[in-house]
């Protein structure tokens, strides 16, 4: 009676150490513990009984493609001609107006047309602080023709590459593109999209097929998520340029990310499809993880390659700093509950920063290295 009663005991505490931080309350029977992490997540050890397509490419038993994030797509190219607007300000003056424009979508300042717009989609605590930053560049780029140093905005040359600085040596360009990358593109595909609300929704019925929309809402969430990520569909067989996808591929031979990201998006939305929300919630999990390591890995290759640059060549030192900066503040973007660092945390390793650049020593630049490496 007694081993009876051991054997039913093992058996319990096994299903039950195979639950998952972070999904249903579905038992893992397809999940092993990860040995890189302590959190209790979870992955994959063994296949699905279900199918896996190896392109993001889903159809419904007509044939019909049951995917869509065109809205994402526009807010991408968005933040492609903004980089491109903003970068002209290394050699003539921008204008603040049309910068806001750009970010709110109004005015017509894109070549295309979209109803899309990137602050409605921007973290709401932080849409100020973009909006912050493109007055920055904006004064910053009345000085073009001046160079920069330390209280004075303006250019520094290196090589071919000219960059343009504020007076406090911040590279507003790069903090721009790398904050909107964060706080829309990594925030809402992580928060929202694979936030409850989002998920814990209808997955039975296709929305309107009369008008073309043959996914059912969770799909379609699932899709926009997917869409923020701003890859190929053949990923990683063809690698993205910019964005995500570029900094996924960069870390990727740090992380695997490429194929932990992209293998994950195809397994979350499989499983969808065969209403397997234990299988999704896993691939939603190893994704949030995984993003928020390419965050703080490619900052700790910016740190490394900002302490290379330290006193022998101001340009791509201040350059490569500011780009550190804003993929560590991007980790605030990660939910709190997968999060390497606490809210409280984030704000130490971001105050080791400070507000001007031009101040920091090398010893200032190992010691955010350390406090990055501890989490990461």
């Amino acid at each position: 009676m007694k081993n009876s009663v051991l054997s039913l005991l093992i058996i319990v505490l096994s299903l039950a150490s195979c639950r998952k931080k972070g999904c249903t309350d579905e038992l893992a029977s397809n999940f092993d513990k990860k040995a890189s992490k302590d959190n209790g997540s979870c992955v994959y050890a063994s296949s699905p009984s279900y199918s896996i397509p190896s392109t993001y490419n889903f159809t419904d038993e007509a044939g019909n493609s049951t995917v869509d994030y065109s809205g994402q797509n526009d807010r991408l190219n968005q933040l492609r001609e903004m980089v491109v607007y903003i970068e002209s300000g290394e050699t003539s003056t921008l204008d603040p107006q049309v910068l806001h424009d750009m970010f709110s979508n109004v005015n017509n300042p894109f070549t295309f047309t979209s109803s899309k717009q990137l602050k409605d989609k921007c973290f709401s605590l932080d849409q100020t602080l973009i909006e912050n930053y493109l007055d920055s560049v904006a004064y910053a780029s009345q000085f073009f023709a001046q160079s920069a140093s330390a209280g004075q905005p303006g250019t520094l040359v290196s090589g071919t590459s000219t960059y343009l600085f504020s007076a406090n040596g911040f590279d507003y360009p790069e903090l721009i593109e790398k904050s909107i990358m964060g706080a829309v593109f990594m925030y809402q595909a992580l928060n929202e999209y694979f936030g409850d609300v989002k998920m814990n929704v209808d997955n039975t019925s296709a929305v309107d097929p009369s008008n073309g929309q043959y996914y059912t809402a969770m799909a379609h969430h699932w899709d926009e998520a997917f869409g923020y990520f701003g890859v190929p569909i053949n990923f990683p067989t063809t690698l993205g340029t910019d964005f995500w996808a570029e900094y996924c591929n960069k870390q990727n031979a740090t992380l695997g990310s490429n194929s932990k990201m992209m293998d994950n998006f195809l397994k979350g939305r499989a499983a969808i499809v065969n209403k397997s929300y234990s299988d999704r919630d896993a691939a939603i999990l190893t994704i949030r993880e995984t993003w928020e390591d390419i965050s703080a890995h490619q900052a700790l290759s910016y740190l490394n390659t900002a302490i290379s640059y330290f006193g022998n060549d101001q340009a791509k030192y201040l350059h490569v700093l500011s780009e550190a900066y804003a993929f560590s503040w991007n980790l605030r973007y990660s939910p709190l509950e997968t999060r390497n660092l606490s809210t409280a945390e984030h704000s130490v390793l971001m105050a080791m920063f400070g507000d001007n650049l031009w101040n920091l020593t090398l010893s200032d630049l190992n010691a955010i290295k350390a406090a990055l490496t501890a989490k990461y």
